[in-house]
């Protein structure tokens, strides 16, 4: 028997979204805040470069995000474990002349180019994981994880991370960040770890974040029996493009 989708995703990572070191996101916000505007985070960025500071654009394909769903309900073992990964996004890092205490950062990518169990991902992951998805199963709970009942990708198509706060001290960084997704705003706080700096930039982390919170309803069947968790794991790994 196969559980169908997280409503999972996101986030981030989203993200996001940068992010990964190991932690549960502390408060989160739940103020109705305008949503970052900008689609074209580029010219956005560009925009900074005016002032001085360095500029990093993220490279994707040095780069990796891993979200993280998880089997629930009384009959769990029955369903499986699922990993989402985002190979195409928009990220950019701007640290200003004055400091990183001054930096920013933003990340967006579109719901529908994530990646679902991916075969090789899925195996690497070990015994939790192990589990051999077929091409119509895993096409089945991607339909469903962008449907209407969950992400709704077609209302909300994108997954955005601004930072709002920078603090600490090269590598260990704590990140006040800010998540659109589904059409709410939420913040949390989580901690990065940056190596690289000035000439490049590696940002590491990790961070929980429940679908709950951005009104996403986990996928659950046979009353309950089956379910997928409330909670995601999102790590990543972010690498700067060749300056």
């Amino acid at each position: 028997m196969h559980i169908k989708k997280p409503g999972l995703v996101l986030l981030c990572c989203t993200f996001a979204i940068f992010l990964l070191s190991c932690a549960n996101p502390q408060h989160i916000s739940s103020t109705p805040e305008t949503p970052v505007a900008s689609s074209n985070i580029t010219s956005t960025y560009t925009k900074l470069t005016q002032t001085g500071g360095t500029l990093f654009r993220l490279n994707p394909a040095a780069s990796t995000v891993r979200i993280y769903a998880f089997r629930g309900g009384l009959a769990g073992k029955l369903g499986h474990n699922h990993v989402l990964s985002a190979p195409q996004f928009t990220g950019f890092f701007y640290a200003p002349a004055s400091g990183l205490a001054q930096s920013q950062f933003d990340l967006e990518f579109r719901l529908d180019q994530l990646q679902l169990d991916n075969p090789e991902q899925r195996a690497a992951l070990g015994p939790a994981f192990a589990s051999v998805l077929d091409e119509d199963a895993i096409a089945s709970t991607r339909s469903h994880m962008l449907g209407d009942s969950n992400l709704q990708a077609d209302k909300y198509p994108l997954l955005r991370i601004h930072s709002l706060q920078i603090t600490g001290e090269a590598p260990k960084f704590a990140a006040k960040i800010q998540i659109e997704l589904h059409g709410q705003l939420r913040e949390m706080w989580v901690p990065l770890s940056v190596q690289g700096l000035p000439e490049k930039l590696l940002v590491t982390g990790a961070l929980v974040v429940k679908q709950t919170d951005f009104g996403i309803t986990p996928y659950s069947a046979l009353g309950g029996l089956l379910a997928v968790q409330d909670e995601l794991l999102i790590e990543f790994q972010l690498c700067s493009a060749n300056r």
